[in-house]
């Protein structure tokens, strides 16, 4: 399964629902990629795909610092899932995949 490519989240967090996007690459069979959202771009760390479960970490510092850790399931070009933040309840994430110009959804 490929999970390469540009993905809108929406991230339901106990202040609103916050919009992200992360892109996600695949270079040399290793999977990289970073986050842009609150006018930050971040890496993603430790990402990892298992059959259709995608994990990743990654640090925000907007709108305050906080330490991420993202699990999916990815199905096809949806992913839905939960995203924790230390001690604070899990917040539930959703996101689409963008296809390219020209392709019918």
């Amino acid at each position: 399964m490929s999970v390469k490519g540009t993905w809108d989240l929406s991230v339901s967090t106990p202040v609103g629902r916050m919009k992200a996007v992360v892109e996600l690459r695949e270079q040399d069979a290793v999977l990289t990629g970073v986050a842009h959202g609150a006018g930050e771009e971040v890496p993603l760390g430790d990402i990892a795909l298992d059959g259709d479960r995608l994990t990743w970490k990654q640090s925000i510092t907007k709108p305050m610092r906080l330490d991420l850790a993202f699990d999916v399931t990815v199905d096809g070009d949806t992913l839905r899932g939960t995203s924790k933040a230390g001690r604070l309840p899990s917040s539930k994430v959703t996101g689409e995949r963008r296809t390219a110009p020209g392709r019918q959804a």
